[in-house]
């Protein structure tokens, strides 16, 4: 290329990340992949180095903002981007043989939050990294966010907002609406208004950095533990003394095993490399958007390749049909990948997506997900289906409003893949613990027309011989999943109600309900009396998935009262006892809850604690057990001697219960920062478990 045309093609890049980069940072639909955008910016800068030329508004030269509206605030100190690197030798180099710490780089938003002489007083999002917006009255719906500390003065921390997949997949589940990503869905969910809306997203906010304390401590790691003994929950973190190729790798295939294994409950883009000396970390200089020795991003290298697409699937599943492609099964990062989503419509446009012969290139992004990067050699073109795959109601496309992103949606409100994720929470361990049935097997089953409501899944044995015959089953497999399906149909009250999908009743509203009245008169309770007929028919479509508080229907002059049935009880409180009580009201759940109840029987556990031996202790289970059969059966042994059971270290946690004590994982780390004791299973039945006589 000329210099004019290097001069056009920056232009076209300029534009092509900005406007990726204002989709990524503000909610809005993804345009491009990490590894794409990274392409296109290492190019770009390239280009820049080649022509000596920096074009106005280039991403190299700015922190990458977010435009959440609201009132704007400087930031005491700047919040510049760190640099990148790939090349483990090039992280070694920029160590300088100084002490350095490796921290999961977290994908979510960045805020700042300041306190002073211990109170909260601000909360700020990134914004440019030099100005910001003001978020401080959400602070109270951000987990994590606490309104004092013990610490007096001035403290700035920058922590970020995020949110894990367990929880973005439930949140779409029960809400219905569609975002590409958990970053994509905490973004959003700070430009609302609403304090308990946000609430619902179930954000968490993780400190990454201590930016400024009066006390003095120049120790990365310090400043890090500090923040720990003031009560954060604060990033994952590993100190390597002396950075050398070997001691790096080490430390970074540990995190890399994390996110393989899906230990990590939360996003990330990469790690983050920093000095343990603060002191030397400030004496860089700042280059272009970033400040040379405050930090350094390591990405990982996405392994890329080539294959051939055979076919689009388009998978109907909650609120969209999506495109799956389906190609030539090919070797990434030590597994056989033959599937990837599509996401949507506007993403088979933006690649160029063809018909089957296509070639395509093909990576797992964070080694994680599979995603198609780009198309090599199209054939033919696209065919977008006018009918559902799966009840054959007409499909109709839609362009979002707020990112023009298209997107394919069965016009049937009933079709059953729209449930596809109340089935999976159906046959969740927490629910009715069905093995071997995972959301892709249930939507092949809800596809092949056997299930369409929940009751169906009782009846799967009429098509054992086909399942036995199917790709990826056989004889063997559909017996083990017949047997767990048998297995299920005694069940315990609590997981029973929390299978049923209502909203707002997770497993602990479930056994609050519970502890106050037996299931069949929880239900008499809900229920329509004998006048007012077997159920109310919903005329027109109830969101059942939507907050209580935001749905209006033909219902609502007349439930009144179903806020107040059930508030009385602890931790249950109007919207929750409403909620529940519209599901009963509603005949269409009312029908299918009793089809359900002739395949099954139900149990209710007296949950009155049998002992106090655990008593106002906090207790967190990782690794294996030994002497119970699960860790589920150990939960319930604390739970019933008056004890709790946290999923995660904090400074409340009294023990940590991990059988391999010298153990170098997150949660055994986190506890010796808390100085919190770890025991092993033989040590908590020793001082907590039942001697013979109360057995």
């Amino acid at each position: 290329m000329n210099t004019d045309e290097k001069i056009l093609r920056m232009q076209q890049l300029v534009r092509e990340l900005n406007e990726a980069s204002e989709a990524y940072y503000n909610g809005l639909g993804e345009r491009m992949t990490d590894y794409e955008w990274d392409a296109l910016f290492d190019e770009l800068r390239q280009l820049e180095q080649e022509t000596g030329t920096t074009l106005p508004d280039s991403p190299t030269q700015k922190v990458s903002e977010d435009s959440i509206t609201g009132q704007k605030e400087e930031h005491e100190f700047a919040a510049l981007s760190l640099a990148k690197t790939k090349q483990t030798a090039e992280l070694i180099k920029w160590a300088e043989q100084k002490p350095i710490w490796i921290s999961w780089k977290l994908d979510g938003l960045t805020l700042v939050v300041t306190y002073d002489d211990g109170k909260l007083t601000k909360v700020v999002t990134r914004g440019n990294g030099h100005i910001g917006t003001n978020i401080t009255h959400l602070a109270s719906a951000i987990s994590g966010i606490p309104t004092a500390i013990s610490a007096q003065g001035h403290t700035v921390i920058r922590g970020e907002a995020v949110i894990s997949y367990d929880d973005f997949d439930r949140f779409l589940m029960e809400s219905g609406e569609d975002y590409a990503n958990p970053r994509n869905l905490a973004s959003g969910s700070l430009t609302l208004k609403d304090v308990e809306e946000v609430r619902q997203r179930h954000i968490q906010w993780i400190p990454f950095t201590l930016v400024y304390t009066e006390e003095d401590i120049n120790s990365w790691g310090e400043r890090m533990d500090w923040l720990d003994h003031q009560g954060f929950n604060t990033v994952e973190r590993q100190l390597v003394e002396q950075p050398d190729s070997s001691s790096v790798e080490t430390v970074i295939n540990t995190f890399t095993q994390e996110v393989t294994s899906r230990q990590n409950p939360f996003p990330v883009d990469g790690l983050v490399v920093c000095y343990d000396d603060t002191v030397y970390a400030q004496t860089g200089s700042v280059t272009g958007h970033h400040a040379t020795r405050a930090g350094l991003a390591f990405k990982w290298q996405d392994e890329a390749a080539e294959t051939t697409l055979k076919e689009i699937e388009w998978s109907c599943a909650a609120s969209t049909i999506s495109p799956v492609a389906i190609f030539e099964p090919v070797e990434l990062e030590g597994t056989t990948v033959k599937r990837a989503s599509l996401c949507n419509i506007s993403e088979c446009e933006r690649l160029g997506i063809g018909a089957a012969g296509t070639r395509i290139s093909v990576i797992k992004a964070n080694k994680i997900i599979p995603k198609v990067i780009k198309v090599v050699s199209p054939i033919g073109a696209l065919v977008i289906p006018d009918r559902c795959p799966v009840c054959h109601a007409p499909a109709v496309v839609k362009t979002s409003e707020a990112s023009g992103t298209k997107t394919l949606h069965c016009s049937n409100t009933e079709c059953p893949a729209k449930q596809l994720k109340k089935f999976a929470r159906f046959v969740s361990k927490e629910g009715m613990n069905i093995d071997g049935i995972s959301e892709q097997t249930l939507s092949k089953f809800i596809n092949l027309g056997w299930v369409s409501e929940y009751a169906d899944i009782y009846l799967l044995r009429s098509h054992i011989r086909e399942l036995a015959q199917m790709e990826g089953f056989g004889e063997k497999s559909a017996s083990n999943i017949m047997r767990s399906i048998d297995k299920s149909r005694e069940v315990e009250a609590h997981r029973l109600l929390y299978a049923l999908n209502i909203p707002l009743c997770g497993l602990d509203v479930c056994k609050r309900l519970l502890s106050a009245y037996p299931l069949d008169e929880l239900i008499a309770k809900a229920s329509p009396s004998p006048s007012e007929g077997r159920g109310v028919k919903i005329q027109e479509p109830l969101d059942l998935f939507a907050p209580v508080s935001n749905q209006t229907s033909p219902l609502s002059e007349g439930l009144g009262e179903a806020s107040e049935i059930f508030a009385h009880i602890n931790g249950i409180g109007p919207e929750k006892s409403a909620s529940f009580v519209r599901w009963f009201r509603d005949e269409h759940n009312l029908t299918r809850y009793r089809h359900l109840m002739e395949h099954i029987s139900v149990s209710q556990a007296d949950s009155t604690p049998k002992g106090n031996r655990c008593e106002g202790l906090t207790f967190v289970i990782t690794g294996d057990v030994h002497h119970y059969k699960n860790r589920n059966e150990l939960k319930a042994y604390i739970e019933s001697q008056g004890g709790k059971v946290a999923s995660a270290v904090s400074g409340s946690t009294s023990y940590l219960i991990n059988n391999d004590v010298t153990s170098t994982s997150g949660k055994n780390k986190k506890a010796k920062e808390l100085n919190i004791p770890i025991i092993s299973e033989n040590e908590f039945m020793a001082a907590y478990g039942l001697v013979k006589s109360e057995k």
